[in-house]
């Protein structure tokens, strides 16, 4: 959008209140704009607005406006053309400016009006002209500022207010800070209101985990990127009217982050980190987890037996699988070169907790139970021992990932120069994290796509050449298992 520079410029100041949180699904009940040339109030214009649903009685208690207040009220496209000829070609004020812009913006698009403007929000504007003061709310800054605000949360109320703020404010922006901020393309007004700018400022273009803070520092988002900074800044573009967006948004008010030297340790940070933190706005990996397992345990008789199931998280495992199928040919394995009876093995994904049903003459029970335990000591050995080495966050380092017996072990960062000759060296450097599959199908995709950083270890030198490809760690075969 192009401001009209053939006049002096002007600013729309604008209070809303809605039905809800987000414009997608709520609606504007009313709405006040009053016109303001930067030193003066030119003109005021408000109105009720009959939003077409129930206003909910949470909204009713903070604003007072209920159905009754709204009913004889015009509906919102029979003032879209008042708004936006207000509206139009004036810089758009708001305290929170993202909120009451999204309503404004796709309700006008409903109406068949095509409309955007350069934004200003008075929450950022204000910590560049007073930083430093505990809250940016409207109400504590009329507060801190000695200035008189009535009919709080009703539009008329708010919409005086934040004009006698923003006259306020320029009144002490010397340096015209408003004008960097009303430039087209100038970050302040999509990013959070509450994120100090200097943080965003500070992230560095290199590979690494980011966290966004709440107001308590408590972690609500962690992401990854290849550029902290480049993918920090992709989150506040565009116009998304989505609840879970504005909402995230309004939770922002700090970032930190933690730089990687690879895009594959800045994934396995992520997940370790999600893990642990399980942060309010993260959900794809949380949702990621393998769907079967192998599992042994002993029933009352104290025979061990082989199951398949459901993943549990309680519960130790054998191997995690995606497939039950592969699980399947697994079990089949064991039982085959294991000679193990097959009324000791369970293939459906019923519950774990099941009795023991074998009818007729028992097996001896421990020659039975060391069969299983050495299909199972058989398997573990068979899985690699290894670790996965590429660059660091400078020339002095290199990046060192560990897994042992099939199982993520951890990573961490080690001497470029220094001597490790045995998996004992490497493991006492790194970081430990507890194994998780999806972390372990990564750094094994990865080694199956640059085996040249693979080196096994198994406690001999490194430089080993496998016995395996890595590519046919989980493509044993039977024949193979137990020799």
């Amino acid at each position: 959008m192009t401001m009209n520079r053939s006049k002096k410029q002007e600013f729309a100041i604008v209070d809303i209140e809605t039905t809800g949180g987000n414009a997608k699904s709520s609606r504007i009940t009313e709405i006040a704009i009053v016109i303001h040339d930067g030193n003066r109030v030119l003109h005021r214009w408000e109105t009720l607005v009959n939003p077409g649903m129930e206003i909910p009685n949470s909204i009713f208690a903070l604003t007072g406006i209920d159905n009754d207040m709204v009913k004889d009220a015009p509906m919102f496209e029979d003032v879209a053309s008042d708004i936006h000829a207000l509206l139009k070609d004036r810089v758009f004020v708001a305290h929170n400016v993202n909120f009451d812009y999204s309503f404004i913006r796709f309700q006008l698009q409903e109406a068949g009006i095509e409309w955007s403007s350069i934004k200003l929000c008075t929450v950022r504007y204000a910590r560049k002209i007073k930083p430093g003061l505990l809250s940016y709310s409207l109400g504590r800054l009329c507060d801190y500022l000695d200035i008189p605000i009535e009919n709080r949360h009703r539009a008329g109320g708010d919409a005086d207010a934040t004009a006698i703020l923003f006259g306020y404010l320029r009144a002490l922006d010397t340096a015209q800070v408003f004008q960097e901020m009303i430039k087209h393309k100038a970050i302040d007004q999509r990013f959070p209101p509450h994120l100090n700018l200097r943080e965003f400022e500070q992230l560095p273009h290199t590979p690494g985990v980011y966290y966004f803070h709440d107001r308590n520092g408590k972690v609500i988002y962690v992401g990854k990127a290849i550029n902290i900074k480049k993918r920090v800044s992709s989150h506040f573009t565009g116009n998304n009217i989505q609840a879970q967006r504005q909402n995230f948004l309004k939770e922002i008010y700090h970032i930190s982050y933690e730089r990687c030297g690879t895009e594959l340790m800045s994934l396995l940070l992520e997940c370790a980190e999600i893990k642990r933190l399980w942060p309010k706005y993260n959900r794809a990996l949380k949702r990621y987890e393998p769907k079967f397992a192998l599992f042994s345990y002993e029933d009352q008789n104290g025979y061990l037996h082989l199951a398949i199931g459901k993943m549990n998280r309680v519960q130790d495992f054998i191997q995690l699988f995606q497939r039950e199928y592969d699980a399947i040919q697994l079990l089949q394995s064991f039982m085959k070169e294991g000679e193990i009876n097959a009324q000791f093995c369970h293939f459906g994904t019923a519950s774990l907790a099941i009795k023991s049903t074998i009818r007729g003459e028992l097996p001896d029970r421990e020659l039975h139970n060391t069969r299983v335990e050495r299909c199972i000591d058989e398997w573990s050995k068979r899985r690699p021992s290894y670790v996965f080495i590429d660059q660091g966050r400078n020339v002095e380092e290199k990046s060192c990932i560990v897994i042992e017996n099939g199982r993520f072990y951890g990573m961490g960062y080690i001497d470029q120069y220094g001597q490790h000759a045995c998996l004992d060296d490497i493991r006492a450097e790194v970081k430990v994290y507890p194994s998780n599959h999806y972390m372990l199908e990564l750094v094994r995709q990865m080694a199956e796509r640059y085996p040249n950083k693979v080196h096994f270890m198994n406690n001999n030198p490194m430089g080993l050449v496998a016995a395996e490809p890595v590519s046919n760690y989980d493509k044993i075969t039977s024949d193979r298992l137990f020799h």
